[in-house]
């Protein structure tokens, strides 16, 4: 890498590193509280359906692959490598660092879960919608993010 590719790549993963830093923060703070706050299973009303609630899941986000043990790990441990391996192909993308950091603070918030709780906490509830904590939201709206930085990317260069 040279030194001019050396500097914005340096600042992305700085970036990325941040938000990560931040939604792994937030996550596990949250989720302190509301096992401070909760009894396991109880739940309460926050604001109009939403309910907060504290529960658990062995699965991924919102529950998929529920008691999938070692299927789990590998999946997450595939999606996070892929996604190193695009961050470092493309870190001087701009605004890529910003789903990246999503997606990795997320998936630590819930791995950090795992390890001490052997599950994730979850605690938001909607109608008709599994329980979530604030590492989904942030993977949720980090792939969402990602695909728009890559469809926005991906325009640009056929316009060129």
């Amino acid at each position: 890498m040279s030194g001019a590719t050396a500097a914005p790549a340096l600042r992305a993963w700085s970036r990325a590193a941040l938000v990560l830093v931040a939604v792994l923060t937030t996550d596990q703070l949250v989720k302190v509280l509301v096992t401070d706050g909760l009894l396991r299973g109880e739940q309460r009303d926050l604001l109009g359906p939403i309910k907060l609630v504290n529960t658990r899941n062995t699965g991924v986000a919102f529950g998929q692959l529920e008691n999938g043990g070692v299927i789990v790990g590998v999946v997450i441990a595939i999606a996070l490598t892929v996604l190193l391996v695009f961050f470092a192909r493309n870190a001087c993308r701009p605004l890529v660092w910003l789903p990246t950091g999503m997606l990795l603070g997320g998936a630590l918030g819930n791995i950090t879960d795992r390890i001490r709780e052997g599950a994730v906490i979850d605690f938001l509830k909607l109608p008709h919608w599994p329980a979530f904590n604030v590492a989904d939201a942030a993977i949720t709206i980090g792939v969402v993010i990602l695909f728009v930085v890559i469809e926005r990317d991906n325009r640009a260069a056929h316009r060129s």
